[in-house]
């Protein structure tokens, strides 16, 4: 019966990563097409795309607060929502305030989204006894790519934001709140003999959780750059058409789905740690190829490893951070969290002004360098195998909703 809640929660947790994946994609891929509805100006474009990753960063730090009072399955049952309803009111608005308000709603939901969704697949983690975290943000990387498909229908039959939105939360919004009534979270054996301990301030040290939000910082820099100048690095400074220069970031996806997906039996076999580090150096060397690249096609392949290597960092950073303070996981996530916006708002700024200033091959260094640097961290995520028993841990007891 406790194996069967299991693969319920387990499922249902994965349905959610796919969920927010389609709707972060159908938000970002259709970005000119909101800047052209609601009449945004390009100077103040940067505006409204800076403050949804910070008001997430917001949202992420309101529910290490929330989680201190009720459990993270609650708060992503109520989020998910509000998160499809937000990109529905995105869609639905004519007026910039409209949008403004829309893009808030949306930040703040997707920040306790973001964290909630970690803690339960963290705390499934636990009680699987072995690596199953790849697997969830797997869901995310085929939910974007099933996004960025739609948004591409959206944009190739010229439809309207609400006829493209709409659609979408119609079907994934009672899926998805249903779906949460499957939701499971493995119990903590300190959180069961000393209940204060989650949510606690002062049982997380920052000083040691400061490593793994560096890398996370560092992986969304890579991420970002990734997002925001493939296209335009293909075509400006390989040379390539049009056409093919957003062939990159799907390529760049597809990958990170692949690596996701095999990835946790990597980490079953050869450990959380062998696994970063081999990811830091595929990235690293991803965007080096990059950097050198005589042609388009040269550079896709640098786009391919850095799929391929970035994609296992966050996800084992998460874990990484479950089992560092395993009796205030929640709120050691919820704080690391809030650096995958930190990355997300530096990355293609970052880029872009270096990119102006000096050259966009020099520009691919530093992503490489940053992503390189994870090697110093590396020890921060433990040996898997060892601390999980080599996979074959019973289940711990669970707390199911």
């Amino acid at each position: 019966m406790t194996d069967a809640r299991l693969r319920h929660g387990r499922a249902s947790l994965a349905l959610s990563f796919f969920v927010q994946g389609v709707a972060f994609a159908l938000l970002v891929t259709r970005i000119p097409a909101i800047q052209d509805r609601y009449g945004i100006s390009d100077g103040l474009l940067p505006v409204f795309l800076a403050a949804v990753p910070i008001l997430a960063g917001v949202g992420s730090v309101v529910t290490e607060k929330v989680v201190a009072r009720v459990r993270p399955r609650v708060v992503l049952r109520w989020a998910q929502p509000v998160v499809l309803l937000a990109l529905l009111g995105v869609g639905a608005g004519s007026e910039v305030w409209e949008a403004a308000l829309a893009l808030g709603v949306f930040g703040l939901s997707v920040g306790a989204l973001d964290a909630s969704m970690n803690m339960m697949g963290v705390s499934l983690q636990r009680a699987y006894g072995r690596s199953i975290m790849l697997g969830f943000h797997a869901a995310y990387s085929l939910g974007g790519i099933a996004g960025a498909s739609m948004a591409w229908a959206g944009a190739h039959w010229d439809l309207s934001l609400l006829v493209s939105y709409l659609p979408v939360v119609v079907v994934l919004l009672p899926v998805a709140f249903i779906g949460s009534r499957w939701y499971v979270e493995g119990k903590q054996e300190e959180e069961l003999q000393q209940g204060e301990a989650r949510g606690k301030a002062g049982s997380v040290s920052f000083k040691l959780l400061m490593p793994l939000c560096l890398v996370m910082c560092f992986a969304y820099i890579g991420d970002s750059t990734v997002s925001n100048w493939s296209a335009k690095y293909l075509q400006d400074v390989l040379g390539s058409s049009e056409q093919l220069s957003t062939v990159p970031y799907n390529v760049y996806m597809v990958t990170t789905l692949l690596g996701r997906a095999v990835g946790d039996f990597g980490v079953r076999r050869f450990g959380a740690v062998a696994v970063v580090r081999s990811g830091s150096v595929l990235a690293a060397a991803g965007f080096g190829v990059v950097a050198v690249a005589g042609g388009a096609w040269v550079g896709m392949l640098g786009f391919t490893m850095l799929g391929l290597g970035l994609c296992v960092i966050v996800p084992q950073t998460f874990a990484a951070a479950g089992r560092m303070f395993p009796g205030a996981s929640d709120t050691a996530i919820a704080r690391l969290n809030i650096f995958n916006y930190v990355g997300f708002l530096v990355g293609s700024p970052l880029v872009g002004a270096l990119g102006d200033a000096w050259s966009y091959r020099g520009a691919m260094l530093v992503p490489m360098v940053l992503v390189l640097a994870t090697l110093v961290y590396a020890k921060s995520f433990g040996a898997e195998p060892a601390r999980y028993g080599g996979g074959h841990e019973r289940p711990r007891t669970v707390d199911v909703g």
